[in-house]
This record gives C-alpha cells, sequence and structure tokens, in this order.
C-alpha cells in the first residue's frame, strides 16, 4: 500500500532544504531592522571566516595549529594556537569589508575601532564573539566553535566607537549565531525571527538550509553540567543535580557534559536540555562570558522557544559593566530552566 503525503507540503519543505545561506539571507532582508544591507554582509563576511577557520580545524593533527600559544588572554587561559588564528580571520575578514565601526573579542583586552578609508566612522554595527569556543578539545578530536553577536552602535554616527556601545544588554542585540565544527560543519543564527540552521557542503563550499526554525522542547532529558565540580557548587545547584538523579516520572535525567559550550548548546537544542554552568568557589562570578558567550546564547535560546537565566533572572536584561564580565549560566529547555531557578531559589 502507498501512503499519500501531504505533497504540497512535502515540495516547500524540500524547496527549502535547497535554498542557499545567500539565497535565504536576501529573501529575509526586510527582517533586519534599520539595516540598508550592512546586516546581511556581516552574516556573509562570518559565513566566509567560518569556512576558512572550518578548513584550518579540518586539518588539525597535519600541520602545526595544535597546541598551546604560549601566551595568555585577558582572562588568564592559555591561548591556543587555533584560537590566535580564528581571531586573526574573523577580525580581519570584518575590517576587510568594512561593514562595521567596531569588533570586540574574548581574546583581545580591549575593543577594536575600525575607520573606513575616508576615516569616517559611519558603520551602524558593532561585532561581539568568541573566535574558538572550546578551543582546548581540539587536540583530541572533539567538536569546537565559534560565538558571535551584533548590536546596533548607540553614539552618534560619525565619531568612533567608545566602551558603551559594546556594554548593551542582551536584549538590544540585532543578531546572534554561532558556528559548530563538528561532524559536519553548521552556521546556526538569528535576528529576532526564529533560528535556523545551515549546513555547509564542503564539496561546493556552500551553506544550506538544513535545520528550518530549530525549536526547544518546553520540557528535555538531558543535563549538561560539570559534575566534578560538584562540590563547590552552590547548594540549589546540588539539589537540581539531585532532582535530575532521581527516579521518578520521567526521570532520571541522562547527563551529557561535552565541555564545548557550542556542542552542549546545539545538542540540547536539537534533543531538549539544560546546560549549567554556575557559580563556584573556584568561580564566584561563574566562567562564561556575559557578552562572548551567554548573550548572543540567550538570544538563539530565547528565539527558539528557550530560556537563558543567571539562576535567578533574565540573562538578556543584566546591564553589562565590563567587556569580559563573567556570569552563571542556566540555558535550555524552558520548563528545565525553570525547576532549576526554583531550586537555586531557596537559597538567594
Amino acid at each position: 500500500m502507498i501512503n499519500i503525503c501531504n505533497c504540497k507540503n512535502d515540495t516547500l519543505i524540500m524547496k527549502d532544504r535547497n535554498k542557499t545561506l545567500g539565497e535565504f539571507i536576501i529573501e529575509k532582508q526586510e527582517e533586519f531592522k534599520y539595516s540598508s544591507g550592512e546586516l546581511s554582509r556581516i552574516i556573509n563576511a562570518i559565513r566566509l571566516a567560518a569556512k576558512v577557520v572550518n578548513y584550518k580545524v579540518n586539518k588539525a593533527g597535519l600541520v602545526d595549529i595544535v597546541g598551546a600559544a604560549g601566551e595568555q588572554n585577558i582572562q588568564g587561559e592559555d591561548q591556543q594556537k587555533l584560537d590566535v588564528y580564528a581571531n586573526e580571520v574573523f577580525i580581519q575578514t570584518l575590517i576587510n569589508r568594512e561593514i562595521v565601526c567596531g569588533i570586540a573579542s574574548e581574546e583581545n583586552d580591549d575593543f577594536i575601532a575600525i575607520h573606513g578609508k575616508a576615516g569616517d566612522d559611519n558603520n551602524k554595527y558593532v561585532v561581539l564573539m568568541d573566535p574558538l569556543d572550546g578551543s582546548s578539545n581540539i587536540d583530541v578530536n572533539v567538536s569546537v566553535g565559534t560565538i558571535f553577536s551584533v548590536y546596533r552602535r548607540v553614539t552618534p554616527m560619525g565619531t568612533p566607537v567608545t566602551l558603551e556601545d559594546f556594554l548593551q544588554p542582551g536584549d538590544q542585540q540585532v543578531a546572534a549565531g554561532y558556528v559548530i565544527y563538528g561532524t559536519s560543519t553548521m552556521l546556526v543564527y538569528t535576528t529576532g525571527h526564529g533560528v535556523n540552521g545551515f549546513t555547509l557542503n564542503p564539496a561546493i563550499g556552500t551553506f544550506y538550509l538544513s535545520h528550518p526554525n530549530m525549536k526547544y522542547s518546553k520540557d528535555g532529558k538531558i543535563y549538561s553540567v560539570n559534575e566534578g565540580n560538584y562540590i563547590h557548587f552552590p547548594q540549589g545547584v546540588k539539589d537540581y543535580i539531585k532532582y535530575c538523579q532521581m527516579e521518578e516520572g520521567d526521570r532520571p535525567y541522562t547527563s551529557r557534559y561535552i565541555g564545548s559550550l557550542v556542542s552542549d548548546f546545539h545538542r540540547n537544542m536539537i534533543k531538549g536540555g539544560v546546560y549549567i554552568y554556575p557559580t563556584s568557589s573556584k568561580a564566584p562570578n561563574g566562567k562564561l562570558r556575559l557578552l562572548y558567550e551567554c548573550n548572543p546564547m540567550a538570544f538563539i535560546a530565547e528565539q527558539a522557544g528557550g530560556k537563558a537565566s543567571d539562576g535567578y533572572g533574565r540573562i538578556m536584561e543584566i546591564q553589562p559593566t565590563e567587556l569580559h564580565q563573567r556570569v552563571p549560566f542556566f540555558c535550555g529547555s524552558e520548563n528545565m530552566v525553570a525547576k532549576a531557578e526554583e531550586f537555586m531559589a531557596k537559597y538567594k
């Protein structure tokens, strides 16, 4: 017996899945608030830089790109060679396109003010990024990623950017996304109109729409936290972990933790789960950076129907006070994050 399907819907789905990232950007241009083409060009620049970094990541182990670079970043973390390389590629690609007026990177002490050839500062947007998240895992062939965030500047056009342009709360983002370099390379992003994922076809170097309208399930069965730090966690987190492990209803949940934020986030968004990097006695403010990691991931999570919190309130409402500010991070399926907040509130 032949099953009759809804051919019209199937045709639309197949048509969407054959769409390239470039075609998708052009089609959605009208959704970019205030933009007259710059935001599209920023996404295109990130696409180009991602392909360059992807090429290098896939050669890790064959060329001298693996291991420590011998220096530390502003956070006192050892920089990997690929950290330095990815940082240079993304910064230079954005500068060459002359489409942003400023860039801030997790790997740089301060922001970079960019001036056009004419010496003016008329570009509207600033980009903040973690050029290679999870780079310490590259030695063991674990997925790594790039995280980016785009804001409209708040200082007058025609003047140099200032710190004020970068210290904006996450709810002012106009775009955010990540690239995951794994078994396949994907670029996932949002401009505030849902979340879409594009997979790179390495044979022709083109990203195709493979995951349209990505969504978190309201509930999930995965919790992602470094349980090796359990003894250092606040009591609310300890209680939530015990709740996840309790045999009751649809629990116990499955514990999955990779150690690369992009990888853990990506899996949980597809399968349903919660990612937690809390404060601890070893990291009193948490470890993840608000501007380079938490805000962009929170924007994506909310656009996908998820939730992102510092354990007590919405991540994207936090007013940043410094470029490399750290915060605790609870992110994922809405009901799972809400339940974690319940446990945290008991000890507030």
